[in-house]
């Protein structure tokens, strides 16, 4: 029997090798079992990802069927592509950020064997924390079932019949069920039925296909069915950003598309105004909940930083002056705040609203803060200075708020606020020695964990909670080298279900002789020094904003020279690289060739190791992910961390 697995691909390089091991190594596994006929053969259909993912592929898995499109067709139109092609008595649309048990295949095939009624077919999901996805199993979206969804009574009444409904709640998670629709993370079908129902329906872009396509199945007089003899982990929500506008669009436009389809009259209006109010109405509240979240710590620093400078200027205009008037009321309006937002830019340049928060991040750029309105205020007019004493005294009281904020955000244990010297990550590694010691050495090159202890067998689920808890671990790291999927799940697993567990343990996996650490929802990867959108250098708009940022920091560098220049490392080359980068012939930030002008500074300056310690191909793939991702945060985050060294 032949299987055929389509990975649609988006900017996932790090989950789709992780996914593409996985699947070769259940290939091998199933070749080892006696008189085991079933065989494999792997689509990959790129939709213009501009991360490597084509490359990797290529170099790293050149069996694989791939399809390199020059644009992103969407989820739907990319698995036709495959699929049109594929060979196989079973076909399996297959995320690329996923992980299988090296059984699965083989089980879903002998489940095929004995169900001819089985068209489509689902396995158990669990998230990279260990806890079961109830997106395994869903309902036919009916719009009660969607209601009780949406207004979130499914969590109160999880297992209820018709409350949960969209969910199938009063189905055992651990039991072989037949379901109306299957998520499109592991969704197989038989060649029979999709002879039978067609290809997936390209009216959708994104969302809703696997809704259509799992209900095409029912309607063509097959069974789909729900199977948790097998498992597999599923990093959810890696290639799109869930709750943003265009998510909100394309997830409303493709259930917009379902309810035309197979609802009608009064229902269909009322499902889709139902579905309108709804997804709309959570989507605006995510995004108020994101504006409040990256605004809330910067307006509390605003707030307390301005009162202290009130405060400050009433006591010395009442104890120095002898007049509680003295100081005009545009020193109060206009000259206190702009004092405050210089200090927290500065702050903020130096990565001082960051997470984890770093004490000497807001310490440095503060102080560079004070400088430059020191620097200013010497520029002013007499009439205009107000008063040297009470700059000093009130950009001191806004260093102290800033950390009294920070540390009291710290006692209250909330995530990114510890301030305590040993806040790195305490892991556990679990593998043998000999790959341990590889991941060992690789957390240390990203200086972003402590390893604790390193267990070099397998242990049962209490051995390693106990280890969790002896040593306080945060993060237990297994090897995929040394440790089956069905070995990580179990762990995983057990170790979510046992009481009194140590909480907010996160889970990750290290792949064979890879430099990348995958866990929920992350990686950590030593290319991974920004988290953004692709933007690449050379485009029209970034390279002249490229240029405006070399222009303005280099006149604000002379500008500020007469306090600079005398905390340089190199001081003869100070006024030398301002002069270069502000005539264009150099740029601050800049790597090796690629239509770029040579660099000041490279994107290896912005590691805290010594470039010269870092080896040839790090610094090439830092080059080369700066080179695709390029932001204007990036250049100016690298020139403040190299500001004493211009």
């Amino acid at each position: 029997m032949l299987l055929s697995i389509v990975i649609v691909n988006y900017n996932v390089k790090y989950f789709l090798e992780q996914c593409l091991e996985s699947v070769y190594n259940s290939n091998l596994a199933l070749h080892e079992a006696p008189g085991e006929e079933l065989q494999l053969e792997v689509f990959v259909v790129d939709n213009a990802s501009v991360d490597g993912s084509v490359e990797m592929v290529r170099e790293k898995y050149p069996q694989v069927h791939l399809i390199a499109n020059q644009a992103n067709v969407g989820f739907a139109r990319a698995n036709n592509q495959a699929l049109r092609q594929c060979r196989g008595d079973l076909m399996l649309l297959l995320n690329p950020d996923t992980v299988v048990e090296h059984d699965t295949f083989s089980k879903c095939a002998d489940f095929y064997a004995t169900h001819p009624d089985c068209g489509g077919l689902a396995v158990k999901m669990i998230n990279g924390e260990g806890t079961y996805l109830k997106e395994s199993k869903r309902g036919f979206p009916t719009p009660a079932a969607s209601f009780y969804k949406m207004s979130g009574l499914v969590r109160l009444f999880p297992h209820s019949r018709r409350i949960a409904a969209y969910y199938m709640g009063h189905l055992s998670d651990d039991e072989t069920n037949p379901v109306d629709i299957l998520p499109g993370a592991y969704l197989m079908i038989s060649r029979k039925a999709l002879e039978k129902v067609g290809l997936l329906d390209e009216s959708y872009f994104m969302y809703g296909e696997d809704i259509d396509f799992s209900w095409r199945i029912k309607l063509a007089g097959f069974e789909n069915y729900y199977f948790p003899e097998t498992r597999i982990i599923h990093y959810k929500g890696e290639s799109t950003k869930r709750g943003s506008m265009n998510y909100v669009y394309t997830f409303y436009n493709a259930m917009s598309i379902f309810v035309k389809r197979y609802f009608s009259g009064r229902n269909a209006k009322f499902f889709n105004l139902l579905l309108h109010l709804a997804i709309w109405g959570r989507a605006t509240l995510a995004w108020m909940k994101r504006v409040l979240q990256t605004i809330a710590l910067p307006a509390v620093d605003f707030a307390v930083a301005y009162m202290g400078f009130w405060g400050l200027k009433q006591l010395w205009a009442t104890y120095w002056a002898s007049n509680v008037n003295y100081y005009p009321p545009q020193y109060t309006l206009l000259v206190i705040p702009l004092y405050i937002v210089l200090l927290m830019l500065c702050s903020w340049l130096y990565g001082g609203y960051q997470k984890p928060v770093r004490v000497m991040r807001i310490v440095k750029g503060m102080a560079v803060g004070t400088a430059m309105l020191l620097v200013f205020y010497s520029l002013l007019n007499e009439s205009q200075r107000y008063s040297r004493a009470l700059l000093l005294l009130g950009c001191g009281w806004t260093l102290v708020s800033s950390l009294g904020i920070r540390g009291l955000l710290s006692l209250l244990h909330r995530p990114g606020f510890d301030l305590r010297p040993q806040s790195l990550r305490r892991c556990i590694i679990v593998g043998g020695k000999e790959e341990a010691a590889r991941v060992r050495q690789l957390y240390e090159s990203l200086g972003c964990a402590r390893i604790v202890n390193i267990i070099d067998s397998l242990p049962d689920s209490q051995k390693l909670n106990d280890t969790i808890h002896i040593y306080r671990a945060d993060e237990v790291i297994f090897c995929s080298k040394d440790l089956s999927v069905q070995q990580i799940i179990d762990l995983m697993t057990d170790l979510s279900q046992l009481p009194g567990r140590r909480q907010q343990v996160e889970y990750k996996i290290v792949p064979s002789e890879s430099d990348f650490i995958i866990g929920s929802n992350s990686i950590n990867s030593t290319e991974d020094l920004y988290a953004e959108e692709l933007h690449t250098v050379v485009s029209p708009l970034n390279r002249r904003n490229k240029r405006l940022l070399d222009m303005a920091t280099s006149l604000l560098l002379i500008l500020l020279s007469p306090i600079l220049f005398w905390f340089q490392g190199r001081k003869r080359l100070y006024f030398v690289h301002c002069w270069q980068v502000l005539t264009g012939r150099k740029t601050w930030v800049g790597t090796r060739g690629h239509e770029t002008r040579p660099g000041i500074f490279g994107p290896e300056h912005a590691l805290s190791a010594q470039p010269k310690y870092l080896s040839p191909e790090l610094k090439q793939r830092l080059h080369l992910r700066y080179l695709r991702n390029y932001k204007i945060a990036t250049d100016l985050q690298i020139l403040a961390k190299n500001i004493f060294n211009i």
